[in-house]
C-alpha cells in the first residue's frame, strides 16, 4: 500500500501526518512503528491522523500513535501541527478549530505571528486520573500541590524521587532538578515511565527553575523515549511549578527543541493554554509493507 504523508515538527517534536478525511487507512500498530522508524520508515516521535468530524460542533478528529505503535490520548505539540496542517491543506478556513481527541475536545488557534495556541483543557491532579497508585505513600504538601515519593529500583541501586502527578489528558510525573543537562534522564526516565504504580505508564518530566517566568525542561515520553519537546509535558511541568508556588501564571518553557509559552490562571476549572511553533518539514509518499 502506498500512502502520502507530511512530515512536520513543533519545537523539534516531529510527526508524520496522515490525511484520513476521505477514508481510514486501517494501519496496524506494526505499520505505525514502520512509519516512525528513522532507519526504514519516515521517522517521527508520533504519527498523527486527521479524520473528519465525528459530531456536530466538532471540526475534526485527531488520533495519535506513538513510535512504538501504541495509541495515546493527547499530544500538545502534535495539536499545533494538526492545526497548521488542516489550514495549509485548505481542509478549513478557520483560525480556530475544535478537535476531538481521546481525552476530549481541544481548540487550537492560529496566531498572527505564525505560532499556534492550544486550549489544552484543565489539568487534573487526582491520582486516579493518571492513574497513579498511591497505596502506602505519604504525600508532602506544598502550595496547592502534593509531592509524592517514588522509589526507583534498578540493578545498580534504589533511589527515591519526589514527583508531582499531573494529568493533561495523559499522565505526567514531574520532578524538580538543579540542572536538566546533568539530570539522569536516560537512566531514570525508563524506570519512571514503566513504574508499576502507573498502570498505563507515564511521561517523566525533569524541570529546572531559572526564574518565576523561565524554566528549562526535558521529558522522557512513554512509548517514544526522550524527545526534543513535549507539549503536554511543558503544560504539566509549568502547572506543577505554579501549583507549588514557584512560578508565575505565564511561563516560558525552554526545551531542547525550542520555546513553548504556558499560561494557567490557577483555578480548578481553568484551562491551560500553550503557544508555540508548528511547521512543515517535507512531504512525500511511501510504500507500507503488509505487517500484522
Amino acid at each position: 500500500m502506498q500512502i502520502r504523508f507530511t512530515k512536520m515538527q513543533g519545537a523539534g517534536n516531529d510527526f508524520v501526518v496522515l490525511d484520513e478525511t476521505r477514508g481510514g487507512l486501517g494501519l496496524t500498530p506494526a505499520q505505525y512503528r514502520f512509519l516512525a522508524d528513522r532507519h526504514f520508515g519516515v521517522g517521527a516521535d508520533q504519527i498523527l491522523s486527521v479524520r473528519p468530524s465525528p459530531a456536530a460542533g466538532i471540526d475534526f478528529e485527531y488520533l495519535i500513535h506513538n513510535a512504538d505503535g501504541s495509541q495515546v490520548q493527547q499530544c500538545g505539540n502534535g495539536a499545533r501541527c494538526f492545526a497548521r496542517y488542516v489550514r495549509d491543506k485548505a481542509l478549513t478556513d478557520k483560525d480556530q478549530i475544535r478537535v476531538q481527541t481521546l481525552s476530549g475536545v481541544i481548540a487550537p488557534r492560529l496566531e498572527a505571528d505564525g505560532r499556534v495556541t492550544v486550549d489544552m483543557g484543565r489539568p487534573r491532579f487526582e491520582p486516579a486520573s493518571l492513574p497513579f497508585d498511591i497505596t502506602g505513600l505519604q504525600a508532602v504538601p506544598q502550595g496547592s500541590m502534593q509531592k509524592w515519593p517514588l522509589t526507583l529500583d534498578s540493578q545498580a541501586s534504589a533511589a527515591t524521587v519526589m514527583i508531582v502527578a499531573v494529568s493533561m489528558g495523559n499522565p505526567h510525573a514531574v520532578q524538580l532538578v538543579d540542572d536538566v543537562d546533568s539530570a539522569p534522564v536516560a537512566l531514570t526516565g525508563p524506570l519512571i515511565e514503566g513504574h508499576p504504580r502507573f498502570a498505563e505508564r507515564v511521561n517523566a518530566g525533569y524541570l529546572q527553575l531559572q526564574s518565576r517566568s523561565q524554566v528549562r525542561l526535558r521529558v522522557y515520553e512513554r512509548g517514544a523515549g526522550e524527545t526534543l519537546a513535549c507539549g503536554t509535558g511543558a503544560c504539566a511541568a509549568a502547572v506543577a511549578g505554579m501549583g507549588l508556588g514557584l512560578l508565575d501564571a505565564r511561563v516560558d518553557v525552554h526545551t531542547r527543541g525550542g520555546l513553548l509559552t504556558i499560561a494557567w490562571a490557577g483555578g480548578a476549572d481553568d484551562s491551560v493554554f500553550m503557544t508555540g511553533p508548528a511547521s512543515t518539514v517535507f512531504e512525500g509518499q511511501i510504500d507500507i509493507p503488509e505487517l500484522p
